[in-house]
């Protein structure tokens, strides 16, 4: 499958709103409403990073969202020695699961948020009952910590 990164906009969030993730809460992954309020957040305060649309051969089928990370008070002592980025909204229609497009997107996300503004750790927050969630993150490089926000236990990855 052709894997496209399209930056979510206020014109193409009636299309992205048609990708199926019945099946995942809320309490794992933020709505795209919520997503979309990050964004037009980071744009207003000129905060780096991207929210993308993924696109699997020219149809919606995810959404991630990588960008520069505001210190929350539950940030781990290690994310706040310096300026890092955080993972939110990480989602794949649930007919497209499995197939190894997740860790492609991710992966593609992280290179071009890379290219675009630097280098810079990563951080997630993982509900604590998401175990197919964890797993992937710690496939890809992410590593548990001990510290929690809320339901979320934090995941970090380093260069």
């Amino acid at each position: 499958m052709n894997i496209e990164l399209e930056e979510l906009t206020h014109k193409n969030i009636a299309l992205v709103s048609r990708i199926d993730r019945s099946d995942i809460s809320e309490n794992f992954v933020d709505n795209l409403n919520t997503i979309m309020k990050y964004t037009d957040y980071g744009v207003e305060h000129h905060c780096i990073g991207h929210t993308f649309a993924i696109k699997g051969n020219g149809v919606y089928i995810g959404l991630i969202m990588l960008g520069e990370a505001i210190e929350w008070e539950t940030d781990p002592p290690e994310m706040k020695r310096e300026p890092f980025y955080r993972l939110m909204g990480f989602v794949i229609d649930k007919k497209h699961r499995g197939k190894g497009i997740g860790g492609k997107a991710l992966e593609m996300t992280i290179v071009q948020v890379y290219k675009d503004f630097g280098v810079r750790p990563i951080a997630l927050g993982c509900h604590k009952e998401n175990e197919l969630a964890a797993k992937f993150y710690i496939k890809h490089g992410f590593k548990r910590t001990g510290y929690m926000e809320g339901n979320d236990i934090y995941y970090l990855r380093y260069l």
